[in-house]
């Protein structure tokens, strides 16, 4: 089933985030729909960086196709701010589908961009954006391509006014709603109140960021019909990988850590290698 198709069943979408082929691997196998590939999660872990513009657009499509390569759920990829102006959201747009990107989602900061949950953002004029959005439309292959148009106005406008921009990215042509970082209940049930029945809208779940954490079942009930986990994995193995560097330099060796780990044999088991080996003795040629 395509991502376009999935957003037409009353059911809400969780995307976790991944950043590589071993995290979309595990994230397939937990039995998840479609995942989310994090432009914050592949600076955290490709740069050890934080996320403020330093990922190229490179760096992203290279990744989006290793993805694609190991699994195949649609992935919602993070396109920031398109890379600049809207021929740039375009060429985006096409390295993106190209690699096999399901849905690219473009935000309204000016360029470099930092994480939708820090301070002191700025963004472009509307029509600036709106602009952006309607080359990517332009520029697609394929209508089932979406468009997620990302607003961080309200941090720097107010509720309101971030609203009334989300107004102009659907008219734009935006397939996807998603204004970022709302700070309240109030102020996430007030986005679905006005948007819910004209556009799917997606919600973002950020581990100590501006919007009150929510399950998935109750931004359903409010009509969010995606919700993401975008840098999670990475917040949970930086925490894993802290306390296991710890353990190895405090005790030596990894045995006092052994049960929060994969042996050899359960890694292998989790990527297929058993399988791998099998499917390629089918192309071995006997000697004569």
């Amino acid at each position: 089933m395509s991502l376009k198709d999935r957003l037409g069943a009353p059911e809400i979408l969780v995307a976790p985030g991944v950043y590589d082929g071993l995290t979309a691997t595990l994230a397939a196998a937990a039995g998840f729909e479609a995942v989310y590939l994090s432009g914050a999660a592949v600076a955290y872990t490709r740069l050890g960086r934080p996320d403020i513009g330093l990922t190229s657009v490179t760096e992203m499509a290279d990744t989006m196709a290793l993805i694609a390569d190991r699994i195949d759920l649609p992935v919602i990829i993070d396109a920031d701010t398109g890379f600049g102006n809207a021929l740039n959201a375009q060429r985006t747009m096409r390295q993106y589908e190209r690699a096999g990107a399901a849905a690219l989602q473009i935000e309204d900061q000016t360029y470099p961009k930092r994480c939708g949950h820090l301070a002191d953002k700025s963004l472009i004029p509307a029509a600036e954006m709106a602009g952006k959005i309607a080359a990517m439309a332009d520029a697609r292959r394929s209508d089932e391509t979406l468009i997620i148009a990302r607003t961080d106005a309200i941090a720097v406008e107010g509720l309101e006014a971030a609203m009334d921009r989300a107004e102009r990215y659907i008219e734009a042509g935006a397939d996807v709603l998603f204004i970022e970082a709302p700070r309240s209940q109030a102020e996430l049930a007030a986005i679905t109140d006005r948007f819910k029945t004209r556009v799917p809208l997606l919600a973002n779940m950020v581990e100590g960021g501006a919007t009150p954490m929510s399950s998935a079942s109750d931004l359903e009930r409010l009509g969010f019909s995606i919700v993401i986990f975008p840098g999670g994995i990475v917040r949970a193995q930086a925490r894993t990988a802290r306390d296991y560097y710890t353990s190895l330099k405090t005790n030596g060796s990894n045995r006092p850590f052994a049960d929060r780990m994969f042996d050899f044999d359960g890694l292998n088991a989790q990527i297929g290698t058993a399988q791998m080996l099998t499917l390629g003795q089918r192309y071995e040629v006997p000697d004569e």
